[in-house]
């Protein structure tokens, strides 16, 4: 038996979900600015331990993520919400106590756990509060919402690392932590979400058996390799392929952020169904495909400016094949989870974030950067493949979840 509630107008739940990615995001962005240069440089982790400890956090992050949106279908994703934020300012604290690369270990698998479980929730929360056929522009304002906070986030943490003091950077941990008390009080004010008592003999995670889901989880994390391919393989290629000025790598960002903010929403507009969303990802495979020729093409022996000319025109086809991505996936989650199991299954879905942040860097370092031209192709062939892929997995999955209604 389902508990039902009274929901309010919309765009009052969406508003307070947006301010509470834009504070989370605000913390976000300056502990990511300055935090490898706090572990190392004021802690003494040395590179390598920083780069394991995160691998190892987000891995066990993506397993928590299931458990943990479980928990939120069964007891509440709006408390559940509340607690997972609060959990992820105290685990940001943690890293403060740090002395040990085990410690480092142990505080980025609480990190990571507490991250992915909030993002999964947070899904969970935006499912049952907001119209089937608002919600996947609601998540395009919450990811406009998201980017703009880490770009005065990353503005924040830019203060500390010009002036490199552990004072500053402490600061900066502080801050991210005070932020994530805010997003646990905005969220406290959304009103509480319908609820179910699990069927008998219903599998407690049921999604692991959801094979069709499981592939579409696959796909999108497949897809999902072009966030390491932005924020570490570009940088890398850049500076070390180019001729194009170091700046440029900033430069890049800052037009990735502004793009988003602008015309994310408008994209996640156009989706009209599930059909469509499949479709809208089949395009973002050409056009991811076409990007990593566009960076390949950057280093073919240009001058700065003309390198810098082809990035740039690069990083707009790249980010228009990301939002596409973004919001044609967000659909096919939402659509494919059964409504009592959201928690579960964005956990489920949200993997592929945490798989991407993990193995993202050292494999597109070592495919894109290493190989150069043909690591940029096959890199490209992959986006291409898995998003015309997408639509015969969406197709099996409807089928599936609609013999099993």
């Amino acid at each position: 038996m389902t508990l039902t509630v009274d929901r309010p107008a919309p765009a009052r739940p969406g508003r307070l979900l947006a301010a509470a990615q834009l504070a989370g995001s605000l913390g976000d962005g300056a502990f990511l600015t300055c935090s490898v240069l706090f572990f190392t440089r004021i802690v003494g982790l040395s590179p390598a331990q920083v780069g394991l400890g995160l691998t190892l956090g987000w891995a066990v992050g993506s397993v928590a993520g299931v458990p943990l949106g479980h928990l939120a279908d069964r007891h509440g994703a709006r408390g559940s919400a509340v607690l997972l934020a609060l959990a992820t300012s105290a685990s940001i604290l943690t890293f403060l106590l740090v002395r040990s690369p085990l410690l480092f270990v142990l505080a980025a698998c609480l990190y990571g756990s507490c991250q992915t479980g909030l993002a999964a929730v947070r899904q969970a929360l935006l499912a049952a509060l907001a119209d089937p056929e608002r919600r996947t522009r609601v998540r395009a304002q919450l990811q406009s919402a998201g980017n703009a906070g880490l770009a005065i986030g990353a503005g924040l943490g830019g203060l500390a690392l010009s002036a490199d003091t552990a004072s500053a950077y402490l600061t900066v941990f502080v801050l991210d932590a005070a932020t994530f008390v805010v997003t646990a009080a905005l969220m406290l004010a959304l009103p509480p979400v319908t609820t179910s008592a699990p069927r008998t003999g219903e599998p407690k995670l049921a999604v692991l058996r959801d094979r069709p889901y499981a592939l579409v989880t696959v796909l999108n994390a497949v897809l999902l390799l072009r966030m390491p391919l932005l924020s570490v393989a570009i940088p890398l290629w850049i500076v070390e392929r180019t001729a194009a000025p170091g700046w440029t790598v900033s430069a890049l960002f800052v037009l990735n952020t502004v793009v988003v903010v602008l015309v994310q929403v408008r994209v996640a507009g156009r989706l009209a169904s599930i059909g469509s969303a499949a479709r809208m990802v089949r395009r973002s495979g050409v056009l991811l495909l076409a990007s990593c020729v566009a960076f390949a093409l950057s280093a073919s022996g240009t001058s700065p400016s003309v390198a810098f000319a082809v990035l740039v025109v690069g990083a707009l086809v790249q980010v228009f094949g990301e939002m596409l991505q973004s919001a044609g996936t967000w659909e096919i989650g939402f659509a494919l989870a059964p409504a009592d199991k959201q928690g579960q299954y964005q956990g489920f879905f949200g993997t592929g974030v945490s798989v991407a942040r993990a193995i993202g860097p050292v494999l597109l370092s070592t495919v894109v950067v290493g190989w150069g031209l043909p690591g940029w192709l096959l890199m490209g062939a992959v986006f291409l493949a898995a998003g015309w892929a997408m639509g015969p997995a969406v197709r099996w999955a409807a089928r599936t979840s609609a013999a099993a209604r």
